[in-house]
């Protein structure tokens, strides 16, 4: 069953926006009683399609208990990339339970964004979060926020890793299990090529322990997935 994402409830009908109406409309060409899942405020209801003088309503029927995984909410800090690599790396993020994307701008980042471009690219990539989020049946839509840079981390709260291709004693699987109550784990993946040594240690001074994820240095579009695999993983109930 589809599933869409709404901002209002309004006399028992929901207001979806119209790239939506488009897509029950025209893409899947649903007719007068098909059912829809529609999330409202984090909680997903039952619904069905009302057709009125060519006018597509979405009517709110019940309220469907959903069953989340607990897993602590996840920031996935990534360097600017090449479009198809990070609206890959949005799509399987959000498919697996990321809270937030935050773009970052890097040294070594191999694209950089103009001014007048960020705001579009930004959009873009929440449009891709949201789809994910319904196709993965989630009850929320991770917020992918406008290009950072690494001082702007300084005052998050959480456990705060940062993915170090230099030899460390901190394993990612024996960290997270001394870290089992954590809320919030915040992750900085470098760019390809890696962070610079300067990046590395202000990361550090602002309180971000150096973590490996093994022997074998992975692609920059790969790291977001298998973090994030770990973590459904090692939370798993």
């Amino acid at each position: 069953m589809q599933r869409y994402f709404s901002k209002e409830l309004k006399d028992g009908y929901f207001i979806l926006d119209e790239n939506d109406l488009y897509h029950i409309r025209v893409v899947m060409r649903m007719k007068e009683q098909d059912k829809v899942e529609v999330v409202y405020q984090e909680k997903m209801y039952l619904s069905c399609i009302e057709i009125v003088n060519e006018m597509y309503r979405i009517k709110a029927l019940e309220i469907v208990e959903n069953e989340v995984q607990k897993i602590p909410e996840v920031v996935l800090c990534i360097p600017l990339l090449k479009e198809q690599k990070m609206d890959f790396i949005i799509q399987k993020a959000t498919e697996l339970g990321v809270h937030k994307i935050i773009p970052l701008k890097l040294t070594r980042s191999v694209v950089k964004l103009e001014q007048n471009k960020k705001m579009k690219r930004v959009e873009r990539w929440n449009k891709i979060a949201k789809e994910a989020s319904e196709q993965s049946k989630r009850i929320t839509i991770p917020e992918v926020t406008s290009v950072l840079e690494i001082k702007d981390l300084e005052k998050m709260e959480g456990l705060k890793l940062v993915c170090s291709t230099v030899s460390h004693n901190n394993n990612l699987h024996i960290l997270l299990q001394n870290h089992v109550n954590c809320d919030r784990i915040i992750v900085v993946i470098g760019p390809e090529g890696g962070l610079t040594t300067v990046e590395e240690n202000t990361l550090m001074k602002i309180g971000f322990l150096p973590v490996r994820l093994g022997n074998n240095i992975m692609r920059v579009e790969t790291v977001p997935i298998f973090f994030m695999s770990i973590i459904n993983y090692e939370y798993m109930e």
